[in-house]
């Protein structure tokens, strides 16, 4: 069921027995990122153990939204899973860029290409930071 705050709204759609794709709309910010956080956490509570989150109707990310980006990384990797994102807006590739998330965290242009990279076993290691794709260029 979709969690909607003033500014966020999210929908998760499973696509197999451990994935699912949380499409996130509007802004990732002090006040909203705990909606985000929760239905999440809660995909996984379902079972989703790799998480692709659909960025393409995100509006702004605030510091607390790139922190739970990082928190909802941990959770998925102590579930022995993994957490990618698609459809980076262009001025949201250059805040993930500079802080350094995209070390951590593969970046897809496309959530088929997220989770084309989940179906050939790429866990997206720090040694794969861009996830095959840079956005960016």
């Amino acid at each position: 069921m979709p969690q909607v705050s003033d500014a966020l709204d999210t929908t998760v759609r499973y696509t197999g027995e451990r994935t699912a794709v949380v499409v996130v709309t509007g802004d990732v910010d002090l006040h909203t990122a705990p909606v985000l956080r929760a239905e999440a956490r809660t995909a996984m509570t379902q079972g989703a153990r790799h998480l692709v989150l659909d960025m393409g109707g995100v509006d702004f990310v605030d510091s607390t939204g790139l922190s739970t980006l990082i928190v909802l990384l941990h959770a998925t990797q102590d579930a022995g899973g993994s957490l990618r994102v698609a459809c980076v807006p262009e001025r949201l590739v250059r805040m993930v860029t500079m802080t350094g998330i995209a070390e951590l965290l593969p970046v897809h242009e496309t959530v088929a290409e997220a989770l084309a990279a989940l179906d050939a076993g790429d866990t997206g290691d720090a040694g794969d930071a861009a996830g095959g794709t840079d956005p960016s260029r």
